[in-house]
């Protein structure tokens, strides 16, 4: 069953922008990337760092620490050293306020 939790006001996330999120489930990166949102876990899966303050090209992020690619929109691990996906949430827009499915 859905856990939905607020995570920022709508305005709050204009496109091109991302905002990092402490939830139950854990440190996420919300980003809107052209007026849709997407929600990923905040850390790359070959060592732990935070994706959050990496590049972003189009609908990727790159990994700071060593590189390594992560779709945002379903987040497949695109490049070495990174080899497993990172952990999607769904996203919704509910009364103004954006919310992640942390269940």
């Amino acid at each position: 069953m859905a856990e939905w939790v607020d995570v920022a006001a709508q305005d709050d996330l204009p496109p091109g922008s991302r905002k990092v999120v402490a939830t139950p489930a854990g440190r996420m990166v919300v980003f809107n990337l052209d007026g849709d949102l997407y929600a990923i876990e905040d850390a790359c899966t070959h060592d732990g760092g935070e994706l959050a303050t990496g590049v972003c090209e189009g609908d990727q992020i790159i990994c700071p620490r060593h590189g390594a690619r992560f779709c945002i929109r379903d987040g497949r691990a695109l490049t070495p050293p990174a080899y497993e996906d990172v952990e999607t949430f769904p996203v919704r827009v509910e009364n103004g306020m954006v919310q992640v499915d942390i269940d």
